[in-house]
């Protein structure tokens, strides 16, 4: 039973934060008193929230999406809209009510209807369910139009009696600039409070919640203002259709919530704006003939419009790029999509070496003797000893070279689409000029990309048109034939799927490069002539312990601060089959993906107090072969390590350029054996910096036994955790 008022209370609060697309609670406590400066209207909109969330529950519907107020806050507008527009009584309770669940029902079908096509309903559901309810209210007469506005100050004193009344007062009385005066009421206007006290309480609430948004809405209001004064339309009438909430609204949504925040989309609201102006003007005097307020539909009609368009462009540009994990807030999207878009390149396939062990690029990018023009994107491959010979002995046979015969394996998932197989091997330094590519396996593993290896052994290809591989598969072996003069590999990504194709500029995702004891971890990059490197060669006793597999659950005990405490995780995964650790205790979550050579970790929601949160930091990215001393760098989040306060400013500037970073840096200190280890000791670090300048440093010393995870230690200001692995 108290779980469940629990719930209804998130959704009630929720449904007020997600009239500005936020989940922020404070925000939402503001936008709650802000509502009952009208108190009837407060009431009532209040109403229509709880009686939306409870049908919701009690329906069935999605828990999470109730609970994120995704389906009360249309129906908040609607009883705000009525509550303050009629008398109430009896009647309004009823109405307010029945059209709480039809814009329920409204919005559970949009989202069935355009959700498919990856578009948000919006307050669609608000507008229809308000235009019927206005329409059918002309027939009741028992419904009286309210006059309460005449009392606003009776109001306020009931609300919070002299001082509240003292507040808005003084608000209201002062000698403003005019374009400033007007934006308030029109922030007010989103809550049907058309009053410059409401505006400003919401934009301070606005402000705490996302500087970007706060931003967008000045951006985009000032943008209408400018046209309507170009075209000599008054935006100050109080006319409901001609408040400038539209354009706050619309310049939040394109500039940096459906929209990764960046100069180009700040740039489409300056552009969008005045479209939505156009629609407003016009649609109001269509809608005049039926005595109907447009409401927010031009607001509606150009963010679908323009979300819609958008996935039709044939290629998506990462400076104008959809939110695919909506976090709610401009800043978590932005801050979340340049750094995975870095570590994880979503929708591009990560491509490993072709080889097993250690080989060199003999022949890179834009090379000496071919890799030119339309095939520069290629690289040779081969093996060569401590003194840096490519053979033993003389060199005179193909079976000389270290690197013939050697494996050759598929760079990922994929379909062969060509296998040539019958070209025999070279005379060395007598290359085939006729059969150019020698013996080859063309791979297809996406459109528009595929893999190609060639002067294979003949015979050697062990797989035939058609077949399905996985990254790793042996599919041949390393020759000497085609224009070789000598044994080695030649390895390209290509658009099309025929031998000969011109090459396509495409990274390797991980692998290592091998300098002396020195050894450095390579992200979706080129290597170049003369470089050494090896796809991650996997050290059991690190990935045993880094493989979280669903079901298992791991506890640990230790001191946070010098108190003790116990914390229980399990791992799982949701209905996206994205993996998770979740703390039982606090219920925080850490979301992540390991492929077996690479854990990363990705995104985090909970408490920042907890162990799981740090050990989320420690191993942030965390490559699973052990090279001593290699160093592994990442970046984080900037929202994730550096606090709220320090943020502010950079808020602000965040779509075009960053002045602050949060860095991560992990070291493998310490094997026990390289043969058979039992005991390896990692060592992270996260640092805060200003520029050049480290705010904030925090060390962490990690150290992994047979059983796993087994004792972690956490270091900084403010900041001392030790942990041990009990179970």
């Amino acid at each position: 039973m108290i779980d469940n008022l629990r719930q209804i209370g998130r959704a009630v609060l929720n449904s007020y934060s997600q009239v500005f697309f936020s989940d922020n609670r404070i925000f939402a406590l503001i936008l709650l008193i802000v509502s009952f400066i009208d108190f009837y209207g407060g009431l009532f909109g209040l109403m229509a929230v709880v009686i939306t969330n409870i049908t919701g529950f009690l329906m069935g519907f999605d828990k999470r999406t109730v609970t994120k107020g995704l389906y009360g806050f249309n129906s908040l507008l609607v009883g705000l809209g009525l509550g303050i527009y009629y008398q109430p009584g009896l009647t309004l309770v009823l109405i307010i009510a029945l059209s709480s669940i039809l814009t329920l029902f409204i919005a559970v079908s949009l989202q069935g209807v355009i959700g498919k096509y990856g578009l948000p309903y919006l307050s669609v559901p608000f507008i229809i369910g308000a235009w019927v309810v206005t329409l059918a209210a002309r027939e009741f007469t028992s419904l009286g139009i309210s006059e309460r506005g005449i009392y606003t100050i009776n109001q306020l004193y009931t609300l919070g009696g002299n001082f509240m009344v003292t507040i808005y007062d003084w608000w209201n009385n002062l000698e403003i600039f005019r374009p400033v005066r007007i934006y308030f009421i029109s922030m007010g206007a989103i809550l049907f409070q058309y009053n410059l006290f409401a505006g400003i309480l919401i934009a301070a609430g606005l402000l705490y919640h996302s500087r970007i948004s706060f931003s967008l809405s000045i951006i985009g209001f000032l943008t209408a203002y400018v046209f309507y004064e170009l075209t000599g339309t008054d935006i100050s009438d109080l006319n409901y259709s001609y408040i400038g909430f539209n354009y706050i609204l619309t310049s939040i949504a394109i500039g940096g919530f459906f929209i990764i925040p960046s100069s180009r989309s700040y740039f489409w609201v300056i552009l969008m704006v005045p479209v939505v102006a156009l629609l407003t003007i016009s649609l109001s005097s269509v809608f005049a003939v039926f005595r109907l307020p447009v409401y927010a539909l031009p607001f509606n009609m150009v963010v679908l419009l323009f979300l819609y368009a958008l996935k039709f462009r044939v290629k998506p540009s990462p400076k104008l790029s959809e939110v695919f994990i909506q976090q709610n807030t401009p800043e978590k999207n932005l801050y979340s999509y340049h750094n995975d878009r870095i570590r994880f390149r979503h929708g591009e396939v990560t491509v490993k070496l072709p080889f097993y062990g250690i080989w060199e690029v003999s022949q890179s990018h834009d090379g000496e003797y071919t890799h030119k023009g339309e095939w520069r994107h290629a690289w040779d491959f081969v093996i060569t000893d401590k003194n840096g010979s490519q053979y033993k002995g003389e060199g005179n046979e193909p079976a000389d070279y270290y690197c013939y015969n050697k494996p050759v394996l598929a760079v990922a998932d994929g379909t062969v689409e060509h296998v040539s197989d019958n070209i025999p091997d070279n005379i060395i330094g007598t290359p085939n000029i006729r059969d150019n590519w020698g013996n080859t396996v063309i791979i297809k593993h996406k459109d528009f990309l595929y893999s190609s290896v060639s002067h294979l052994i003949p015979g050697s290809v062990k797989v035939k048109e058609g077949d399905k591989v996985r990254a790793g598969d042996p599919i041949g072996k390393c020759g000497n034939s085609g224009r070789s003069p000598y044994p080695h590999l030649h390895f390209q990504m290509q658009a099309t799927p025929y031998i000969g194709s011109k090459t396509t500029e495409y990274p390797l995702g991980y692998y290592i490069s091998h300098r002396e004891k020195e050894y450095k971890l390579n992200s979706f990059n080129f290597p170049d002539k003369g470089e050494k490197l090896s796809n991650i060669e996997v050290n059991e006793l690190l990935n045993n312990a880094l493989e979280f597999i669903p079901g298992k659950v791991l506890e640990f005990k230790g001191s946070y601060n010098g108190k003790q405490f116990n914390e229980n995780w399990e791992v799982g995964t949701d209905e996206y089959n994205n993996a998770f650790i979740r703390c039982m205790e606090t219920d925080s979550v850490a979301y992540f993906e390991n492929d077996g050579y690479m854990l990363m970790f990705r995104h985090y929601e909970g408490s920042k107090n907890d162990l799981l949160y740090w050990v989320f930091m420690a191993l942030y990215k965390v490559q699973q072969g052990y090279y001593e001393g290699l160093k592994v760098e990442d970046e984080y989040p900037l929202n994730l390590f550096l606090r709220k306060r320090v943020l502010f400013l950079q808020d602000f500037f965040a779509p075009f350029f960053t002045f602050l970073k949060s860095r991560y840096i992990i070291e493998y200190k310490n094997i026990d054996s390289d043969v058979a280890p039992t005991f390896i000791q990692l060592k992270a670090i996260m640092q805060n910096s200003f520029f050049d300048k480290i705010l904030r440093e925090v060390a962490s010393q990690i150290e992994i036994r047979e059983k796993g995870l087994n004792k972690i230690t956490i270091e900084g200001k403010g900041i001392n955790i030790f942990a041990e692995c009990t179970d």
